[in-house]
């Protein structure tokens, strides 16, 4: 479509992304479309030459592509931070982790374990890695359910028929989801707060569309939407 921006982001942005797109078509007569996911895989789809004229990723993955000539050093700006986070489904109790061992028994009192792609989703390597530190990888492993991105194994939890089931995720995306609810961060020790950056492409199709894209997705009288769907500023 000739009137629209495509994007390439990370799944904790997809909120902010929606919340913002009845705007940014009354500002520019541009609608938005894109994928949502796993970062490692949205830069890898910039990479393997899918169209998009901006992208938003953290901000590691966004420096690299800069470096390799993918993203327009000039026109990267930050978004905003999204902490990785706990959920549980609606109907369930909230459970409170307050230390690494809360977080350990919560973990392995869980009957069935969601969370992004552990290799290739920035809160999905996370969990890889807080399991790994709690030394209770190998005894969970067998109820680790793990999916493509953090948006998917939020849905499959709202759907769980399993009796203890937990999530965990970026907090927007758990925020987005109907039928689960944010249950807390994790503890000190244990926690990951990701800064999301935004940048226009090097074959952006629109690029002054996908530059005021980021002005509005970054801009200070957006803040009250980015805290409500989960950016901590």
């Amino acid at each position: 479509m000739a009137d629209t921006v495509n994007i390439l982001s990370g799944g904790a942005a997809q909120g902010l992304v929606r919340g913002l797109a009845e705007a940014f078509k009354a500002k520019t007569g541009f609608a938005i479309e894109g994928e949502f996911g796993a970062v490692g895989v949205m830069a890898d789809r910039l990479r393997t030459g899918t169209p998009a004229d901006l992208v938003i990723l953290t901000h590691a993955l966004l420096a690299r592509l800069a470096e390799e000539k993918l993203v327009i050093p000039s026109s990267i700006a930050d978004i905003g931070r999204v902490e990785t986070a706990l959920a549980v489904r609606s109907r369930d109790p909230k459970v409170t982790v307050k230390t690494e061992t809360d977080l350990r028994e919560v973990l392995r009192s869980a009957d069935a374990i969601f969370v992004p792609d552990t290799k290739a989703s920035t809160a999905g390597q996370h969990v890889a890695k807080v399991l790994d530190q709690l030394g209770i990888a190998y005894e969970v492993a067998s109820r680790l359910k793990i999916f493509p991105n953090g948006a998917t194994a939020m849905r499959e939890l709202a759907a769980s028929v399993a009796q203890r089931p937990i999530g965990c995720t970026q907090a927007t995306e758990i925020i987005a989801t109907d039928g689960i609810v944010l249950s807390g961060a994790l503890p000190p020790g244990c926690e990951l707060v990701t800064m999301y950056i935004a940048g226009v492409t090097a074959r952006a199709a629109h690029p002054k569309e996908a530059a005021a894209l980021i002005a509005l997705l970054a801009g200070a009288d957006q803040s009250e939407l980015r805290q409500r769907v989960g950016f901590a500023g």
